[in-house]
């Protein structure tokens, strides 16, 4: 299933009443449809371009009437504004972003943006030097446990290809 157009998505959301998996999803109404203008519009396509349709598909499908507005919220005023600021391209976003995760030591959303890293084009090699770096300013556990998250997403992004590049060898 491809991620939702903002129609569908203001119409629907899962329903959790729902006794079995295997039942058509139903989706219910946006939290609030002030957050669903153009500046979410274009938040959402970044932040779909960047993390990963699955990932944004997975966000808005896992919430619930109390979480969907923070998925709005994000959209809209994280990714539908300072993601879209020109001077700054994508790769570099996400290597401050990965670099200010690793200083807060925020391992869950750290494994995204690693992923959403790769996506705009940062090498592992440049992730490497970047924890490397922040071992000296921010400390070597902060560090260490952001290379960690790190090595676990770029081993999870490798092995489809390692497991493809494999079966093509005689």
């Amino acid at each position: 299933m491809g991620l939702l157009s903002l129609s569908q998505q203001t119409s629907m959301r899962t329903d959790t009443s729902s006794t079995s998996a295997s039942s058509a999803t139903t989706l219910a109404a946006p939290a609030t449809t002030a957050l669903r203008d153009a500046q979410f519009e274009a938040g959402l396509a970044t932040r779909t371009q960047v993390m990963g349709e699955g990932f944004v598909e997975k966000a808005f499908a896992s919430a619930n009437d109390y979480t969907l507005v923070m998925q709005e919220f994000i959209s809209r005023n994280a990714w539908g504004t300072v993601w879209q600021r020109e001077g700054v391209d994508l790769k570099t976003r996400s290597l401050i972003t990965v670099a200010m995760l690793t200083a807060l030591g925020r391992s869950h959303e750290l494994k995204g943006h690693v992923r959403g890293a790769l996506n705009n084009g940062v090498t592992p090699e440049e992730l490497r030097e970047l924890f490397l770096h922040a071992t000296v300013y921010c400390g070597f556990p902060l560090a260490i446990d952001g290379f960690r998250s790190a090595c676990e997403v770029i081993e999870a992004v490798q092995a489809p290809h390692k497991a493809t590049d494999s079966a093509q060898k005689p």
